[in-house]
């Protein structure tokens, strides 16, 4: 394991052993719940709006460490920005970790970069995508709940 990837790892792990903004939001403007019931992660994702900025950000559940770092570092991530930004970078971050982001941009991703090794693993993309998907969904104002359960390559039979 390289240096990068250690760190990398460790990011992840202190993510999900500390995650930021894990808490109920009683004052949101959003609230979307999502699950991936492949692996069997469940969570919620607030969102408080101040005009076209994420005033504020949460996310409170259950899952793997996967989900639940990536749930962490996106909260980070996306607070403070304006919707557009936090749009743009849910693209980004969905190119990352399916792997069509070029190696050469990961490094402009921060912290965010720790989770660009489950491209190499198709079935943690799910994982890692819930939160995401949950924020899409707030910030297009849908409050629809969302599911990972279609997110990646197509499944082969008896797989």
């Amino acid at each position: 394991m390289t240096n990068l990837e250690a760190l990398y790892q460790e990011v992840i792990l202190d993510h999900n052993r500390k995650p930021r903004n894990f808490r109920e939001m009683t004052d949101a403007d959003r609230r979307v719940e999502g699950h991936n019931p492949l692996c069997g992660d469940e969570l919620t994702v607030w969102v408080k709006l101040d005009g076209d900025r994420v005033a504020d950000v949460s996310f409170k559940g259950s899952g793997c460490a996967v989900s639940k770092s990536s749930a962490s570092l996106m909260t980070a991530a996306v607070k403070g920005r304006s919707v557009a930004e936090a749009r743009h970078l849910f693209d980004r971050f969905h190119d990352m970790i399916t792997g069509r982001l070029p190696d050469t941009e990961r490094a402009t991703m921060g912290s965010l970069a720790a989770l660009g090794g489950v491209s190499k693993f198709p079935i943690r993309v799910k994982c890692a995508s819930l939160a995401w998907h949950a924020l899409r969904s707030a910030l297009d104002g849908t409050g629809r709940a969302v599911s990972t359960e279609h997110e990646g390559p197509p499944q082969t039979e008896g797989a």
